[in-house]
């Protein structure tokens, strides 16, 4: 990551009654991430104003907050992800708009690129009226950790 010149951040508390992650064994779910870079929302829909490259980039947002929860989960310590086993996608989309397997490239091309073929992943991408807080683009992912 440090050589993409990737920083993962603090990972950030839930905002409501729900927790971060859950461990499950070698297992980690963890919770949805949404297009939120240093605290400043990525708000928009898909098909009505925003591109699929402004999307593909909030998607890639998500997976680093991803990153941040898995990290937190491993005490710091980012060398124990062994995998990223799946992403669900969600894009903030207007009725007619049908690429978002496209905007969710960014987070999967990211962790390709991040993690090798350990960020090779089942992925699902869904289109959605409307998101937490106005954003474009929410991922939840599954893990496997030492």
């Amino acid at each position: 990551l440090s050589e993409m010149g990737v920083t993962v951040p603090d990972a950030v508390a839930p905002a409501a009654n729900y927790v971060p992650f859950v461990r499950q064994g070698g297992t980690l779910y963890v919770s949805g991430q949404i297009s939120m870079d240093a605290g400043a929302l990525i708000q928009g829909r898909l098909g009505a104003g925003m591109s699929v490259e402004e999307g593909a980039a909030a998607a890639k947002v998500c997976a680093i907050n991803l990153l941040s929860q898995v990290k937190a989960a491993c005490d710091g310590d980012l060398d124990r992800l062994v995998r990223v086993v799946k992403l669900t996608g969600f894009v903030n989309s207007a009725s007619e708009f049908t690429d978002q397997p496209k905007v969710i490239n960014g987070a999967s091309d990211f962790l390709v690129d991040a993690l090798g073929e350990a960020g090779r992943h089942a992925r699902s991408a869904v289109g959605v009226a409307a998101l937490p807080l106005g954003v474009a683009v929410e991922i939840e992912g599954i893990f496997e950790i030492e």
